[in-house]
């Protein structure tokens, strides 16, 4: 490893954030060395993208996976570990200078904390962990010098547009949503919806989870939440607009009136690799907006009553609690079982609400805690939705 390359760990290497890191990785060879990768039990993906990086360790968090990923990889050098601890290993790996936390769900949890913990330099996308367990994570960074570089496009935003100016001076943060597929479908269609239609996302290439939050708005308030811990800003400080195009990421507005805004076009490679830059910016060559062409910009107001999901975001940041750490796990919860076509679109708010105004309770203030929580709001979606409870 030359002394220009940064190490870097990719925990979440097969999903669709993991992916195009490393499509970045070989656009920068002389910048960027992979050190560690894991993923959560893709094998095949894995092994392939073991074999062209040459990673010191690997590790699968699915135990049952450990043996074939073991064998696959006999004869590389390669060490391969097994489990959250073998994935939380890869997160403190002491060449990587950098963490990529692209784990889907709670279940990145661990490792980013794990990272904190270590002092790491974290690019996280995973937005869950700052839902379900902010005050931990934010904690963790604090205690341990750690450094937090959002990936999610709109947090990216925020963080660019603040290089400058500081959060002191900010009056309040616009955080912008594409509407999703369903922005202009009439309210009655909505519970009508399909996983597949759910899935085709008009702007953005992201992860099935993912794109379901974008199409119920689900994202926008789970980004609330995060932007809220990650700026240290407060609930009213916080605001959404709705821009179809995905050009303009998010906006700040400062004390004395005056906007800043990051724009360009909706490509995550983007976020990730000022991620992994910073506080640098490398070439990036694809993706220019054609400013001598037309176009126009549109601005709307979200529609909390079209997208319920969006205002149970809000009112659990409200709360307090652990009510964002119940909307997170009833949310993953419920966007699987809409996927396996077991829930209607709307059932997912429906299943959300329940949930929270049955789970809520106090300050969760250790990770055991949050893992609890989340399992026991699982539980309780999974038996409301055999019992038929909701909207099915």
């Amino acid at each position: 490893m030359t002394e220009q390359q940064r190490g870097i760990s990719i925990i979440g290497s097969t999903g669709s954030i993991g992916t195009q890191c490393l499509d970045i990785v070989r656009r920068h060879p002389e910048r960027l060395r992979v050190v560690a990768l894991s993923a959560n039990r893709s094998i095949d993906l894995l092994v392939s993208q073991a074999y062209e990086f040459s990673p010191e360790v690997v590790a699968v968090a699915d135990e049952s996976k450990f043996a074939e990923l073991q064998k696959k990889l006999q004869g590389t050098g390669i060490q391969v570990l097994e489990g959250e601890e073998g994935v939380c290993r890869c997160a403190t790996l002491p060449k990587a200078d950098i963490v990529l936390g692209a784990a889907t769900g709670v279940a990145g949890l661990k490792s980013v904390l794990s990272a904190l913990t270590a002092g790491k330099a974290l690019a996280l996308a995973n937005k869950e962990t700052l839902v379900a367990a902010g005050d931990l994570a934010m904690e963790a960074a604090r205690a341990h010098g750690a450094t937090i570089i959002p990936v999610d496009s709109e947090h990216s935003a925020v963080f660019q547009c603040l290089e400058d100016g500081g959060i002191n001076n900010v009056e309040k943060i616009l955080l912008t949503a594409s509407g999703g597929p369903f922005w202009n479908s009439a309210p009655h269609m909505l519970d009508k919806i399909t996983p597949q239609e759910a899935l085709k996302h008009p702007n953005w290439d992201m992860g099935p989870k993912v794109t379901i939050d974008s199409a119920t708005m689900m994202n926008k308030g789970l980004e609330v939440i995060e932007a809220y811990w990650l700026f240290g800003l407060t609930e009213k400080q916080i605001d959404i607009v709705v821009h179809p195009q995905s050009i303009i990421h998010s906006m700040v507005l400062f004390k004395d009136g005056s906007v800043k805004a990051q724009l360009s076009l909706p490509d995550m490679r983007l976020p990730i690799q000022y991620a992994l830059s910073y506080p640098d910016r490398w070439s990036l060559p694809e993706g220019r907006i054609d400013w001598t062409r037309p176009q126009s910009l549109e601005f709307h107001p979200p529609d909390l009553k079209k997208f319920p999901c969006l205002r149970l975001a809000m009112e659990a940041l409200e709360a307090g609690g652990n009510a964002s750490a119940v909307l997170n796990a009833a949310n993953e919860a419920a966007v699987d079982l809409f996927l396996k076509e077991k829930l209607s679109f709307m059932g997912i708010p429906h299943m959300i609400e329940r949930a929270l105004s049955e789970l809520s309770g106090p300050v969760l203030s250790t990770y055991e805690e949050v893992v609890h929580v989340d399992q026991l709001t699982r539980r309780y979606v999974l038996d409301a939705a055999g019992r038929n409870t909701f909207t099915l």
